[in-house]
């Protein structure tokens, strides 16, 4: 199959993308998600408004490294103008792209009017994406889910309305916002979005593996495959990905050793941005993620909850066989 593809003029060398997860895909993750191959690095998700209100935290959240690209970055927020405001004020940054955030499904964001929530209002999304699209040189896409409880939402239609309005590309999760990360993606939905529009379509939703993605994209048509969950404690999953869709053959799965060497390497790369005390309590949720499924994983897993130095987490690593 073809593996490179473009949104707009932006070209990946392959259709695997690091979905963009808050509390997960920061620096230090992507930098590793991008060692493994990602085709595309998308970044934690930043609010329109604490942009504009110039907050320090957010800037972190916007730090990149030159070795990410292709990178887009994520906007949420329900304000036309601000939305445009803002992307023009940011587009010199280093990122490649510029997401729309139209699927994240927690209250504080929904009850806000945001993420999700702009799926009952599709006149606000064809707002949005015109006032931002219009603004930026640089391309802008959407990330959208099929659904808001209570509200007729036809995704394939939203999908309609955000490429007139001049998205370059739209992402689909194919649950809806009451489902959250349960039951079972519905992949006929990006089916229906990919039939509808002519922009690229990047398929999200339940793949863990690589046959997963080979039957996302056969059966949904997608340009690219979007990997959320199943990346957390698993950068290894893009060399997979790209190693089986250029050979068929599917790589063992990392031993041990290696799993070990990734947690210190991720831990130092954690502390030498935040610093050991913040960088090192990150990493608990981290380890817990690698060491799933492993020999005495579970005591490992309630040992991490305590670690507060790196010395503790090498020790605590050394259980790993």
């Amino acid at each position: 199959m073809k593996m490179r593809w473009n949104i707009g003029n932006v070209q990946m060398e392959n259709p695997f993308v690091l979905a963009p997860m808050a509390g997960v895909t920061d620096l230090p993750f992507r930098k590793l998600c991008k060692e493994q191959g990602a085709g595309l690095i998308c970044m934690e998700m930043v609010s329109a408004k604490a942009i504009s209100f110039h907050n320090k935290n957010t800037e972190a959240l916007m730090e990149i490294d030159p070795r990410e690209h292709p990178v887009s970055m994520q906007l949420f927020g329900s304000d036309p103008e601000l939305m445009a405001q803002v992307a023009s004020e940011i587009e010199d940054r280093p990122f490649d792209i510029l997401d729309l955030n139209m699927g994240c499904p927690v209250p504080k964001v929904v009850n806000n009017g945001e993420g999700s929530a702009l799926l009952k209002d599709p006149e606000l999304i064809r707002k949005i994406v015109t006032a931002v699209s219009h603004a930026v040189k640089k391309p802008v896409t959407v990330k959208v889910r099929i659904g808001f409880e209570g509200y007729p939402v036809d995704v394939a239609e939203i999908a309609k309305i955000v490429e007139d309005s001049g998205a370059a590309a739209i992402a689909v999760h194919g649950r809806t916002r009451q489902q959250y990360y349960s039951g079972t993606a519905d992949w006929d939905a990006i089916r229906r979005v990919k039939e509808s529009v002519s922009i690229p379509v990047i398929g999200n939703g339940d793949v863990d593996s690589p046959g997963k993605a080979e039957a996302l994209m056969k059966e949904t048509g997608c340009d690219a495959v979007m990997v959320g969950r199943a990346v957390r404690g698993n950068p290894w999953i893009f060399r997979e990905l790209i190693h089986y869709f250029e050979t068929g053959e599917l790589l063992p799965r990392p031993d041990g050793k290696e799993i070990r060497e990734m947690i210190l390497r991720h831990a130092r790369a954690q502390i030498e941005l935040k610093g050991e005390f913040t960088g090192i309590r990150e990493m608990r949720k981290h380890v817990a993620w690698y060491t799933s499924g492993m020999r005495h994983s579970a005591g490992l897993r309630r040992d991490s909850n305590t670690i507060s130095s790196y010395k503790e987490l090498e020790l605590l690593l050394d259980r790993l066989e």
